[in-house]
C-alpha cells in the first residue's frame, strides 16, 4: 500500500500514470480565495505491484495511521485530509472548480449548481479584458423540468482581439488514452503532441501556453498574470448513468470537461455565473444549507455563440486595462 504524509500547505498530485507532483499552496494572490487545510489528491490504481489508496502517515511514528476510499461521485480522483483520512471530491472544495452536471465552487468557497440549457452558450466570466463562455451539452429527461447538462467547451476572449477555444469532441466509445480534445487559437487548429508535458506557445502571445498534464485529455492553459485553467475531458460512465438516471446511449458518451480556474487580475466589476463570486461586494443569496443550491437567472448569462459578448452581464472591453496582451508581457 502506497502512503504519503501530509505537510502544511503542500498539495501532492499522484497521476494514474505514476507521475508525482508536489506543489506549495500559498501566496499573496490567493487572498480572495478561502484557505483550506492541508490535503493530498490521489488517483487510485496501481503503481507497479502496489495498490494506491488514500492514506495518512503519523508524523511521530512514520506509519500509516488511517486509510480512505474515494467517494462514489469521484472514484478515479479524490482528495484526502490528513490526519483523519477524510476523503472528498476536488470539485467540492477548490474555489474556481466547475464539474459534472455543472456544479461550481465560487471564489467565496460556496458550492452551487447552474444548469443552463443544453446546446446553448453561457457567460461564466466577463471582465474588462477577459471574457469566458461555456458551451453546454445535455440530455433531456421526461421526469424532470430541466436538462441534465455538462460543459463541453470554452470560448475565451482576451486582450482586444485574441480568441482561444478548447473542447471535447462528441465520442461514442470513450478510451482514456485516445485524445479527444480540440484546441484552436485565433481561428487556427492547434496540435499539441500527445506526450506528457508537451507544451505549445504562440509566437504572437508568448505569455500564453498550453501544456499536457497527461498524454491525452488533460491540459493546463495559462496566460501569465491573468489566469490558469486546468481542464480534464471525461465521459459519463455507465455506472454514473445508472446512478443518476442520465440515460447515456451507445452513440454518445456525453464527454465533457471538468475545470479548475485560478484568476490573478480580476476587477471589482467582474461578472458572470462564476465571475461574480470573486467580486468584493458579492453577497451569496443562495440557500447553502440545501443539498443542491441552484443559481437562477439563466437569461442573464445566455450568449448567442461561444465567442459572443452579448450576455446581459457582459463587461468585456467596457474599460479595458490593456489593449493587447502582447503589450504588457
Amino acid at each position: 500500500m502506497a502512503a504519503f504524509s501530509a505537510r502544511p500547505w503542500m498539495l501532492l498530485v499522484l497521476f494514474s500514470s505514476g507521475c508525482l507532483l508536489l506543489v506549495t499552496v500559498s501566496g499573496a494572490d490567493d487572498k480572495a480565495q478561502p484557505p483550506v487545510p492541508p490535503y493530498h489528491i490521489f488517483s487510485p490504481g496501481k503503481l507497479g505491484k502496489r495498490a494506491l489508496q488514500p492514506t495518512c502517515l503519523d508524523d511521530n511514528t512514520n506509519k500509516t495511521s488511517c486509510y480512505g476510499n474515494c467517494p462514489s461521485r469521484c472514484p478515479n480522483t479524490c482528495g484526502v485530509f490528513c490526519p483523519g483520512c477524510k476523503a472528498f471530491c476536488p470539485c467540492d472544495l477548490i474555489p474556481g472548480a466547475v464539474c459534472g452536471d455543472p456544479h461550481f465552487t465560487g471564489g467565496d468557497g460556496n458550492i452551487f449548481y447552474f444548469h443552463g440549457k443544453k446546446d446553448q452558450d453561457f457567460c461564466i466570466l466577463s471582465d474588462s479584458d477577459l471574457h469566458i463562455n461555456a458551451h453546454f451539452i445535455g440530455k433531456s429527461h421526461p421526469s424532470k423540468n430541466r436538462d441534465f447538462t455538462w460543459v463541453q467547451s470554452l470560448g475565451i476572449l482576451f486582450g482586444s482581439n485574441h480568441r482561444l477555444y478548447f473542447g471535447v469532441e462528441k465520442t461514442m466509445t470513450w478510451k482514456d488514452d485516445v485524445d479527444r480534445l480540440v484546441i484552436t487559437f485565433d481561428g487556427e487548429r492547434i496540435e499539441v503532441p500527445t506526450e506528457l508535458n508537451a507544451r505549445w506557445v504562440p509566437d504572437s502571445v508568448p505569455a500564453l501556453s498550453i501544456t499536457r498534464t497527461l498524454e491525452a485529455n488533460r491540459i493546463k492553459v495559462e496566460l501569465k498574470g491573468v489566469f490558469t485553467i486546468m481542464a480534464h475531458a471525461i465521459p459519463i460512465t455507465e455506472e454514473d448513468s445508472k446512478i443518476h438516471n442520465y440515460g447515456v446511449t451507445p452513440d454518445n458518451s456525453l464527454a465533457h470537461l471538468d475545470l479548475a480556474f485560478k484568476f490573478q487580475t480580476l476587477s471589482e466589476n467582474v461578472h458572470g455565473v462564476l465571475g461574480q463570486t470573486y467580486r468584493p461586494d458579492y453577497v451569496n443569496r443562495l440557500d447553502v444549507t440545501k443539498n443542491m443550491p441552484i443559481m437562477g437567472g439563466t437569461p442573464d448569462y445566455s450568449s448567442s455563440s461561444i465567442f459572443a459578448t452579448d450576455c446581459a452581464v457582459a463587461r468585456y472591453l467596457e474599460h479595458p486595462k490593456i489593449a493587447m496582451v502582447t503589450e504588457i508581457y
